[in-house]
């Protein structure tokens, strides 16, 4: 179904938005009604190329700016960013059918806020103090822009993932070329628009495409790194490609996150906590709870506490105010998680939910499955939907070996009253975050990013500034 005007999308490239050379059209359909809002190009190689020349020749003007300009340039943004705000939230909501107060408040003005965070970084690089460690000599670190990055934003949080894409990326001076999702791409361009007179032509370039159009921004000759949220599968497709030309890779990747929970806690609190941030956004969050382990003392409790909690929180339109989360994003995406329940092996038991909601949109229950073994694909493999599995355990030993047997290791969380209890375990679960008591909370000021099949490098933070810049020694004869 297609609304009545569908527009067709452009880059963005050079300080103003242009229609690619490619024919091929994507349509773009707003999850919550199946209705097409939107046409957007498949940018080819060549439209590519045309946003990585501008990149380059921005870079250094940009690059030489001292950081009090780019920062200054940066709190613009950030202050433009809220005055737009609800253009933003429309513009994400026709692509996702998020709740709008949700992409207002976890997107829009966490995205300004951490805009702010990134210009004030800015200024606060640091190296190691110049020293003559060689007589005769004094040594000194610059640390520099890596020059112009390629950026792949995924489509479950798309204005706040391109935050942290440009955020770091702008304030240590780099030029960008970012993609957005094939789904979600007007909240991004709607971000390009905002940027018209504050950021120089071409230091900020968006390319519309498919993984095609990825896969050029991976090996195209100019980047000096590229950066991706996303599927283990696309993450692998990106380091792959950047090695063509030895480029530097950023993969934030999926996620299997485990909520270990003790027989001390409070039950009731527990799983209305533990419900929050397993269906949140649809479960649709690489760091949300989608693993439950619980002491075998409270597992029945705790089990049915979840099942009435996920029954409260419910799924439709996001003008129902009552609704907790929208759709999953794409037709594909559903049919997948979809299948995934579908398909559960014989013991597996699904205490809730397991049905689509609706014949509109691709809206889906949330889910609470017990009874299921290490090994399951439901316990192994992301489902990035509002699925939770839950599973018992004797011992500390035993949770922390069951949490840590998966291949992703993003995000984490320890539920106990217990602070000995909770010193150790989070220094043993084998995950890039481990929240104590709370899940899925994220700060500018602290890094994110996991181990393991879940990628390296490090959003938000100095240690995510640090990941887009390079470092170079200079040393000085003093005769």
């Amino acid at each position: 179904m297609r609304s009545v005007s569908t527009p067709t999308l452009q880059n963005f490239i050079n300080g103003q938005f242009v229609t690619p050379g490619g024919s091929e059209l994507l349509d773009i359909v707003n999850p919550a009604t199946g209705e097409t809002v939107a046409q957007a190009p498949v940018s080819t190689a060549d439209d590519v190329d045309v946003a990585m020349k501008a990149a380059k020749a921005a870079f250094k003007p940009w690059a030489r700016l001292t950081p009090g300009a780019r920062q200054l340039a940066l709190l613009k943004l950030a202050d433009a960013i809220e005055a737009n705000a609800d253009a933003l939230v429309e513009a994400q909501h026709r692509n996702t059918g998020q709740p709008r107060d949700t992409i207002r408040t976890d997107e829009v003005e966490a995205g300004a806020d951490q805009i702010r965070f990134f210009a004030g970084a800015a200024r606060l690089l640091e190296g190691k103090s110049a020293g003559e460690y060689i007589e005769g000599t004094t040594s000194y670190v610059r640390r520099e822009p890596i020059g112009v990055v390629g950026q792949v934003t995924p489509w479950n949080f798309p204005f706040l993932m391109a935050i942290w894409k440009i955020g770091p990326a702008l304030a240590t001076g780099n030029t960008i070329v970012l993609k957005p999702s094939d789904t979600t791409p007007e909240s991004t361009l709607e971000l390009a628009r905002i940027s018209q007179g504050i950021l120089p032509d071409g230091v900020l370039n968006i390319v519309l495409g498919n993984g095609a159009t990825g896969a050029a921004i991976v090996e195209h000759p100019t980047p000096g790194l590229v950066s991706i949220t996303g599927s283990v599968r696309a993450g692998m497709a990106v380091a792959s490609g950047a090695a063509k030309t030895l480029k530097r890779a950023h993969l934030e990747l999926g996620g299997k996150a485990p909520a270990v929970v003790f027989g001390d806690v409070d039950v009731a609190k527990t799983a209305a906590a533990i419900a929050d941030f397993s269906f949140y956004n649809a479960g649709q969050d690489c760091t949300a709870i989608t693993r439950v382990l619980v002491h075998e003392s409270i597992h029945d409790e705790l089990v049915n506490a979840l099942s009435s909690e996920a029954k409260e929180r419910k799924t439709g339109n996001a003008d129902d105010s009552e609704n907790y989360f929208g759709p999953l994003n794409n037709i594909n995406h559903f049919t997948d998680v979809k299948t995934k329940v579908e398909s559960l092996p014989d013991h597996a038991v699904i205490a809730t939910g397991g049905h689509q909601v609706g014949d509109t949109g691709f809206f889906f229950e949330p889910t609470v499955i017990t009874n299921v073994l290490q090994s399951d694909d439901i316990v192994q493999e992301e489902t990035f939907g509002p699925v939770i599995t839950v599973q018992k355990f004797s011992t500390e030993e035993e949770a922390v070996e069951l949490a840590n047997d998966v291949r992703y290791a993003l995000a984490s969380s320890v539920w106990t009253k217990d602070h000995a209890t909770a010193m150790r375990v989070s220094r043993d679960l084998d995950f890039g975050a481990v929240w104590i008591n709370t899940h899925i909370l994220l700060t500018a000021e602290m890094p994110h990013g996991g181990f393991k099949y879940s990628g390296y490098g490090k959003d938000l933070s100095m240690y995510g500034v640090e990941d887009y810049t390079r470092i170079k020694h200079v040393m000085s004869s003093l005769e």
